[in-house]
């Protein structure tokens, strides 16, 4: 079975789907590996690199004609053009946001696997992307705040005077949250955060976090790790909560997404213009509309002294890792579906049945069906 790996087309996108040594994982398997011509320069992977772990290196036409063909975001209508019939694919897909995407893959009677619906379960944990991306993106969100910042993040006691450290706000406590914590309590910040979910108080804590405790919690509804539905009597309260926190934190990190939504606007105009002058929010949900309602995506700006940062996509500010750990996740879920002599189509299984979003010319993944309504 011939794998291909294509070169990213999005804007801002460094990332490739396999490095050279989860392609010599796959070599081992006896699958046969080809790479689109610089696919992984941006990730600081070569061609020579690929050829050296025994990938053949391919124009996108041809690579294109594999009998699966793996990238890291979603195809586009254009690639599913250029893609042969009844192969298998591989990718993010988000499908539920590119209806045109769908119905071209099942026009192809393409096979497609979408990363972002990999069950969240526990043997699934080694393909989930979703985490190890989000977990890179955590900690870059720091970083990047950190750098923003016109103070240090430690308490620092000098000669010249005690320097306090950063406080540092973070919404949302899923993995990403989580790992901001986890690097801004390493820096020496103290660091207060709120979650939907009162089941991350203890993982907050254990961090070395404050929580802080919204009431009316046990009315939000969760779905595979994510927040389905929140009343607009809890994102209230959340707010009200907030407003007396946020006018003294340094650095806020809103991560709050809602499946299948846009976004929840979690900080105002208003509560950044509360903030201190020099303070610094890092939006990770401009993708999906932002949790500020000020953010622009892909873009840092300075709104009433406090400076914005909108990367939409963070884990490509880290394509080496994140490229590694992607590679590790798809081949898992490859070698679960597959082996070199082809797929096992056992279309109740779990794994199988949660990522598939398109086959046989039919859109077949539930979730998918329920948010385009097909």
């Amino acid at each position: 079975m011939k794998i291909g790996v294509l070169k990213e087309t999005k804007l801002l996108e460094t990332r490739v789907a396999l490095t050279p040594d989860t392609v010599k994982q796959l070599l081992k398997k006896g699958f046969e590996v080809a790479i689109e011509t610089e696919a992984g320069l941006q990730s600081s992977f070569s061609d020579q690199d690929y050829v050296a772990a025994g990938a053949s290196i391919g124009s996108k036409t041809e690579i294109s004609q594999s009998d699966v063909v793996l990238k890291v975001n979603s195809f586009t209508e254009e690639e599913v053009g250029q893609l042969k019939e009844g192969i298998v694919t591989i990718s993010f897909l988000y499908a539920y946001t590119i209806p045109a995407v769908v119905d071209a893959l099942k026009a192809k009677k393409i096979a497609a696997f979408s990363m972002d619906a990999v069950p969240r379960i526990s043997r699934a944990q080694k393909m989930d992307a979703l985490s190890s991306q989000a977990n890179l993106a955590g900690y870059k969100t720091v970083i990047l705040g950190a750098n923003a910042l016109g103070k240090i993040f430690p308490l620092m006691m000098t000669a010249a005077g005690t320097i306090t450290p950063t406080k540092v706000l973070i919404f949302g406590a899923g993995v990403a949250g989580l790992q901001a914590i986890a690097t801004a309590k390493r820096l020496g910040a103290v660091v207060e955060v709120t979650d939907v979910r009162p089941e991350t108080k203890e993982q907050v804590e254990s961090l070395g976090g404050r929580f802080l405790m919204v009431e009316g919690v046990e009315g939000v509804k969760i779905e595979g790790g994510y927040a389905k539905e929140v009343s607009a009597e809890f994102l209230q309260k959340q707010k009200e909560l907030v407003e007396s926190k946020i006018k003294d934190a340094d650095l806020v990190i809103t991560t709050a997404l809602v499946i299948g939504k846009k976004a929840p606007v979690l900080v105002s105009e208003d509560m950044v213009k509360s903030m201190k002058k020099g303070s610094v929010i890092v939006d990770m949900a401009t993708e999906s509309g932002g949790n500020c309602s000020i953010s622009e995506k892909d873009k840092t700006v300075v709104k009433h002294g406090v400076t914005i940062i909108g990367d939409s996509n963070l884990p490509a500010l880290l394509p080496i890792n994140a490229s590694q750990l992607y590679g590790t996740n798809i081949i898992t879920l490859l070698m679960h579906l597959a082996d070199k002599d082809g797929f096992k189509w056992d279309m109740e299984e779990e794994i199988t049945k949660g990522s598939l979003i398109t086959h046989n010319g039919e859109l077949v993944h539930e979730f998918t069906k329920s948010i385009l309504n097909k």
